[in-house]
């Protein structure tokens, strides 16, 4: 598949988004008019410097408002049309998009449309040069691709064809189906967007708001496919309008599109082999169809088994060593080559780690996950541009494949063990000894705050390189503004992460300021509760007015209502089961929670939320 992407897309300079692109692996660009126009290159440097970075020229865009319009502006038009191609020609550039008429449209007839077009195409073929035409999904008169691509029959010439743009597609709910049935000869152009469904004007859900690949809710893979069984062999382009990547870091900003075209290339052929598959089932044929354009696919891996640890990294561990003994955990020793300590309660594993640690303050550095084979989903995480993550380490000691995650945490990917144990333990020593009767426990979620340039790129991440699923996100209002929280997971809930997007005041520098925390569930909340207590532990105290509430809306048994409030304790309950948990204060950026899930609740207390957020911003702004 040949990649590309629209230069409006990225930030900065004509010639800085094109050395980003070029060093994120695309094979060409669309040239935004407005990046050439602002631009000191001139057209004859532009094609050069394309040259020199191995980029296509493969898109000049956008025209706009040319069809249905009176015999005057059609002349206007056409003189406008020629000063592009002659352009086009000083940039090596063979195809033009032209949009559907917005703004100056005022004749509603496709016989008129054709014959304007018609005229176009044939100035457009004396330059040597191909005329894409897009239905915009807010054109004034054509603004449905069926409907373009009927004119682009009827003119009937070899230098008009169309373009299929995602996002005016499925905004609008189109049937992606038809797109089969379209001669692919005539599709000279495939341009890709996701997006959020959102309930909103198309236009300004356009303009703000679409993301890459694998970073919204549309069904993409399901639109390549059928793009892919017309037959089209062309550039697959992303054209994404989004306020956030235009003022993100250029270079960062396209290794993340490449990304999405990379997930995008492997779920295409993934939709089209079950698609295959489903439609061999119903005729007892097996055989696979190729077709014209090859898809690429990626090392396959399962999704993530479970936590194997998490690791805190601090300069003064002591207030996390009293925490998590206060919590129950046991110090399993210090690592025989390595300054970093080992704390367990049952399966739930964390590292504290003392090494060449940048936090003034703890803050959580990494999260380890147990894999079928942790070579093989390293490999494909690389594929997917995840920066490596190296450790040194010594004979006999357990080599972990690393990758760096968009917020800076590091993960690492585990050999997993059926009894969830872990190998490299065993290079850990000299802690305290076990007591008999503590509790069984594992990390059940990690809570992570993402820098706002950056939320949708982890949403991307940890879908195409863990194989999380991304579900709806909330949004949860905290006294420093709403906190959009997006949970991702695998599909039997052993690995759940939720990613926070901190409020606007606190974006700028949300990984120090903004808390996270690590959560572990157990079978007895509240004996794990009483025990903490008697420990000395410094819970977060929940307001009084949280149990009243608490009482009108389940009616709890008076006594277990009274033990909530005496130990701090959360409740919730849907139709599947209840959750209990508790809090811990924080320390540095980081505060742990416990929690124990009655029946088959799957959710995180997320009424709860609210109080939470409240009570630590009173705490910290006590402080």
């Amino acid at each position: 598949m040949r990649t590309g992407i629209a230069t409006v897309c990225l930030s900065g300079t004509l010639k800085e988004k094109m050395q980003a692109c070029a060093i994120a692996g695309f094979d060409g660009i669309e040239i935004f008019e407005q990046d050439l126009v602002t631009s000191p290159l001139s057209p004859e440097d532009v094609r050069k410097m394309a040259a020199d970075l191995g980029l296509g020229l493969d898109l000049y865009q956008p025209f706009r408002d040319f069809d249905g319009v009176t015999p005057e502006l059609l002349k206007t038009n056409l003189r406008r049309a020629e000063a592009k191609f002659n352009l086009m020609e000083r940039l090596g550039m063979d195809t033009i998009l032209v949009c559907s008429n917005v703004a100056t449209a005022t004749i509603d007839d496709d016989e008129l449309r054709a014959s304007q077009l018609a005229e176009l195409a044939e100035l457009a073929g004396d330059h040597g040069v191909k005329v894409a035409y897009e239905a915009l999904a807010w054109g004034k008169y054509v603004n449905d691709y069926e409907h373009a691509y009927r004119l682009v029959e009827m003119v009937d010439h070899p230098n008009l064809g169309t373009c299929l743009d995602s996002f005016h597609i499925l905004s609008r709910d189109w049937d992606t189906a038809p797109i089969e049935d379209i001669n692919a000869e005539k599709i000279f152009f495939v341009q890709v967007a996701d997006a959020p469904k959102l309930s909103m004007d198309v236009l300004s859900w356009s303009r703000h708001y679409r993301v890459f690949p694998g970073e919204g809710q549309f069904e993409l893979a399901k639109f390549m496919g059928h793009v892919v069984r017309a037959g089209y062999t062309g550039p697959v382009s992303l054209e994404v309008f989004n306020d956030v990547f235009r003022q993100s870091d250029v270079e960062r900003t396209a290794v993340d599109a490449m990304r999405s075209l990379i997930w995008l290339e492997e779920q295409s052929a993934k939709w089209l082999e079950s698609t295959s598959a489903d439609s061999a089932a119903g005729n007892g044929s097996a055989s696979r169809r190729r077709y014209p354009m090859e898809l690429a696919t990626l090392p396959k891996v399962n999704e993530p088994a479970g936590f194997n640890f998490a690791e805190v990294k601090a300069d003064d561990t002591a207030q996390l060593e009293k925490l998590l003994g206060q919590l129950g955990f046991e110090f399993e020793g210090r690592h025989r080559t390595k300054d970093v300590q080992l704390w367990t309660m049952g399966q739930a594993r964390v590292i504290i780690n003392e090494q060449a640690a940048q936090h003034a303050e703890p803050a959580i550095a990494a999260l380890g996950f147990d894999v079928d084979s942790p070579v093989i989903a390293s490999a494909r995480a690389q594929q997917l541009k995840a920066p490596v993550v190296a450790r040194k380490v010594q004979a006999d000691e357990e080599v972990f494949q690393g990758i760096s995650a968009p917020d800076s945490t590091e993960i690492f990917l585990c050999q997993g063990s059926p009894d969830g144990t872990a190998a490299w333990t065993h290079e850990f020593g000299e802690g305290s000894e076990h007591v008999s009767n503590v509790q069984n426990a594992v990390i059940d979620h990690v809570n992570l705050a993402q820098p706002w340039q950056h939320f949708d790129e982890a949403v991307l991440f940890y879908t195409s390189a863990l194989a999380l699923e991304p579900q709806p996100f909330a949004e949860v209002p905290s006294p420093s503004g709403l906190v959009r929280s997006q949970v991702m997971e695998t599909s039997d809930g052993s690995v759940r992460l939720v990613l926070n997007l901190a409020p606007a005041q606190q974006a700028q520098t949300a990984r120090k300021t903004y808390q996270e925390h690590i959560a572990f569930a157990v079978n007895d909340l509240v004996g794990a509760a009483r025990s903490a207590r008697d420990r000395g532990l410094d819970f977060l105290q929940i307001p009084a007015n949280y149990y009243e509430d608490l009482d009108a809306r389940f009616d709890l048994e008076p006594d277990f209502l009274a033990t909530l409030k005496e130990l701090n304790l959360l409740y919730d309950r849907d139709a599947n089961g209840e959750f209990l948990h508790f809090y811990t204060a924080t320390v540095g950026s980081v505060f742990f929670e416990m929690v124990e899930r009655r029946g088959n609740y799957d959710g995180y207390g997320a009424p709860n939320a609210p109080v939470r957020h409240a009570v630590q911003y009173d705490s910290l702004h006590r402080i």
